[in-house]
């Protein structure tokens, strides 16, 4: 359904699963986990996989806080998209990106939840897109300290209303890892 012309793909989007990132996130583990079986699966299917890294005064570029999670490894052919912005698309190439491998329809995994995945899956819809949020490859830090739901909370809101998420042309949706399929009718 994208509203985007010539876009008939697919991409998993991976955002921030850095080192600074995970430690301590919710579920750590079982989250990278289940990114890597979808990269391995995207792999196969000749899916685009994407990269994105964040740098900020936290995670300096370079820094081992700003490198990827050991666990995960990005292939030299795979586009790895820097930001500085919550939103993956907000001063990067991730349109560009996007746009030379005919993409139309993402799904989205990463962290964090309440920061940089919300803001770019509303980013990715409101620019056309597709998105799929993939509601157990995603997680957050506790931030409870500061006034936030439980990091469990804040991941299940988020896949309650991305569920239904939808605009003219356009549609969002959440499923766990076992539902995901890049095929272009079904796009998660």
């Amino acid at each position: 359904m994208t509203t985007l012309p010539d876009r008939p793909r697919t991409a998993l989007l991976v955002i921030d699963v850095q080192n600074g990132v995970m430690d301590g996130s919710h579920n750590r583990d079982d989250v990278i986990a289940n990114i890597n079986a979808l990269i391995g699966k995207a792999r196969t299917e000749d899916v685009p996989v994407v990269w994105v890294q964040h740098s900020s005064d936290e995670l300096k570029r370079g820094s081992e806080s700003w490198d990827y999670v050991p666990e995960l490894v990005r292939r030299d052919a795979e586009p790895l998209v820097h930001k500085t912005y919550l939103d993956s698309f907000e001063d990067t190439e991730l349109e560009s990106v996007l746009a030379e491998h005919g993409v139309g329809r993402l799904v989205v995994t990463g962290a964090q939840t309440d920061a940089c995945i919300r803001s770019t899956l509303h980013g990715a819809l409101v620019r056309g897109y597709d998105v799929t949020l993939v509601g157990d490859a995603h997680t957050t830090e506790d931030l409870t300290a500061y006034g936030a739901p439980a990091p469990e909370q804040v991941i299940a809101h988020t896949n309650l209303y991305w569920r239904w998420q939808s605009a003219p042309g356009r549609r969002g949706g959440t499923v766990d890892t076992a539902e995901v399929t890049f095929a272009a009718e079904h796009a998660g």
